[in-house]
């Protein structure tokens, strides 16, 4: 699927770069989900005796830029929220202390456990290890008209499961956390431009992602 988008900007992506950072995710990915998957059935199994719903939960997600159109996919969690949590509010953002939350939910999120399955977003390309956060459709008008260069932020550059400003500020309750965010997308986009600085950088990322996973820091 594709949102068509009004984008005038270039990319300076090292073409080497993308090419190993591809294969960086495609490598990393199947690592992660080997040694995680034992995982599965018991987070399966704790997400149904506390709450009722499926296990998965899919949502549609704004992916990579490109010079005519944004790239939507469907991205893939463990269930945190009651299913009910969006039937009467719609769309909005989680807040420190959100009621839908779950019990086991509260915990998945802290340990970021429940963005495991999107491993497998990796493996088909919607996403990357490492990059800007996608954003909900839902969001997205509103957030490009309040902030500037945000859709910028992604052209280009594959969303991620975590990245310079998830481990830098975690999850997002209002505009302007997001605004405080750009900043930090814009910061990797640029550590793109070189091999180097790019293994650099997401070297950095994967060791505070680990610290945000084994101390619980998530939100």
């Amino acid at each position: 699927m594709n949102l068509t988008m009004n984008l005038n900007m270039k990319s300076d992506i090292n073409p080497i770069t993308a090419k190993a950072k591809r294969g960086f995710d495609i490598f990393f990915a199947l690592v992660g989900l080997g040694l995680t998957l034992p995982l599965f059935p018991l987070i399966a199994l704790a997400i149904k005796l506390d709450s009722r719903g499926p296990v998965f939960f899919s949502q549609m997600r704004i992916g990579r830029a490109l010079p005519d159109r944004s790239l939507i996919f469907e991205m893939l969690k463990f269930r945190t929220m009651r299913t009910d949590a969006e039937s009467l509010s719609g769309a909005t953002w989680a807040t420190k202390t959100d009621p839908r939350v779950t019990r086991v939910g509260r915990f998945l999120r802290k340990t970021r456990l429940d963005e495991l399955p999107q491993f497998i977003n990796v493996l088909v390309g919607d996403m990357s290890l490492i990059g800007p956060r996608p954003e909900r459709p839902g969001f997205y008008q509103k957030l490009e008209n309040a902030i500037p260069y945000f859709a910028e932020r992604t052209y280009g550059v594959t969303p991620g499961i975590t990245g310079l400003a998830q481990v830098n500020q975690g999850y997002d309750t209002c505009i302007d956390d997001v605004r405080s965010k750009v900043g930090y997308d814009h910061s990797y986009a640029l550590a793109l431009s070189s091999p180097v600085t790019w293994l650099k950088m997401d070297c950095y990322i994967m060791v505070r992602t680990v610290v945000v996973m084994v101390c619980g820091r998530g939100q």
